[in-house]
């Protein structure tokens, strides 16, 4: 464990986690195999006819309206031409083959209905990978795209916005602008509005008008959900423009402001916590501000993430190291008490000793876990990292498990 992992992990709580390796569609004449998905192109009478062969029934016509052209695969005349295929139960390999082939923006939302319908994993994929190459940096299909998203079940829902933050297109400033507009809509529920903006997460810089959107949300007491993936975004896209070499201080500022004045404790200790993923070098504003928190946050991981933050500002080590001398004294949590001990370490190495030690007279529990700083710092060992990993237990109080 690196002395860093001591928070919740704050990744993401709306929409997918993670992903696949990419479902790769071979060319024409290449076997793609999907269990328990078909894609047939007959009538419901159509016995063992060649797929593509026969008219659609009335019963497919109705149910898939006028969807596009079906592809080709073969001889299949000018009804299988022109009428979108339907899908059934079973695969043909070449039927998929040629949905591929025909499926376009303008069609893909009935074709994929049924295929979504199966449940399979790999299949919500291929679609969403499909998708995605669709899409492309079209800023018009994105637009159409995210349309969708307002009435999509859920299943449909994951694979629209999985394939929108995938594309191109996401990064197009309309596109962006018209994630934000829709996720803080108040006709949308909380999971939908979330699920959008974290969409908008894959930003690579944020401007002025929209963090001051998204903060301004994440405070409102009502948003809930959609509030906490909004503070997400920003913390997100503030690491990426960080490790761009671009400006920190507007995105600190606004997670400071939603860490300080969100009504939702877990909001706010979201967006107390995440600058440590960057670990920035604080300015005097933001210092002061988390030094404020450390004395004042009414949540006890918020007051840990303000001590984390504030050890690795780069600011005055004997103010800081102050500051955590007289917050231990008057903190009753343990699990804050023991951030705060350690992280001292991690202000001062070895001239921390004294503050820890008189840490330990306040609080005799900490007496021994003193014992062990001194001896590892005698043996030569200086780094905090090595001194962390030096610790026979990194975790006395049981404080973090309960971050994960």
């Amino acid at each position: 464990m690196t002395p860093e992992s001591v928070h919740r992990a704050a990744s993401p709580v709306t929409g997918p986690r993670g992903g696949r390796v990419p479902f790769v569609l071979l060319g024409l004449g290449a076997v793609i195999l999907l269990a328990g998905v078909a894609l047939l192109v007959r009538d419901s009478g159509g016995g063992e006819g060649a797929a593509g062969a026969d008219a659609p029934s009335a019963q497919a016509r109705g149910r898939l309206g006028q969807g596009g052209a079906g592809g080709s695969s073969g001889g299949g005349g000018q009804q299988a031409e022109a009428l979108p295929p339907r899908f059934d139960g079973t695969l043909c390999w070449k039927d998929l083959e040629r949905f591929n082939e025909g499926v376009t923006v303008g069609n893909f939302r009935q074709w994929a209905a049924p295929l979504l319908a199966s449940g399979d994993p790999v299949v919500r994929d291929y679609l969403r990978e499909r998708l995605t190459e669709l899409i492309g940096n079209d800023a018009a299909h994105a637009t159409e795209v995210l349309g969708w998203a307002r009435d999509a079940g859920p299943r449909e829902f994951n694979v629209i916005m999985s394939a929108l933050r995938a594309s191109e297109a996401v990064h197009q400033p309309q596109v962006a602008a018209r994630l934000l507009e829709q996720g803080v809509s108040g006709d949308l529920d909380g999971a939908r509005r979330a699920g959008i903006l974290s969409a908008l997460d894959t930003q690579k810089r944020l401007d002025a008008e929209s963090l001051g959107r998204l903060a301004d949300f994440a405070k409102e007491p009502a948003s809930g959900e959609a509030g906490w993936a909004a503070t997400r975004t920003i913390a997100r896209v503030m690491k990426r423009d960080f490790n761009e070499k671009g400006n920190l201080a507007p995105y600190l500022d606004k997670l400071l402001t939603i860490g300080t004045e969100s009504p939702d404790e877990d909001i706010r200790y979201l967006a107390l916590s995440m600058p440590m993923h960057a670990t920035p070098v604080l300015d005097e504003d933001a210092s002061a501000r988390y030094a404020k928190v450390l004395t004042s946050e009414g949540s006890p991981d918020g007051r840990e993430a303000a001590a984390h933050n504030l050890s690795v500002s780069g600011g005055d080590k004997a103010r800081t190291l102050e500051l955590f001398s007289q917050s231990f004294a008057t903190e009753q949590e343990v699990c804050v008490r023991w951030a705060l001990f350690r992280f001292a370490a991690r202000v001062a190495g070895r001239d921390a000793l004294p503050v820890m030690a008189n840490m330990a007279v306040v609080d005799a529990r900490f007496q021994p876990l003193y014992h062990v700083f001194e001896r590892i710092y005698a043996s030569g060992t200086l780094d905090f990292v090595r001194v962390w990993n030096s610790l026979p237990e990194q975790d006395p109080f049981g404080c973090l498990d309960r971050h994960h």
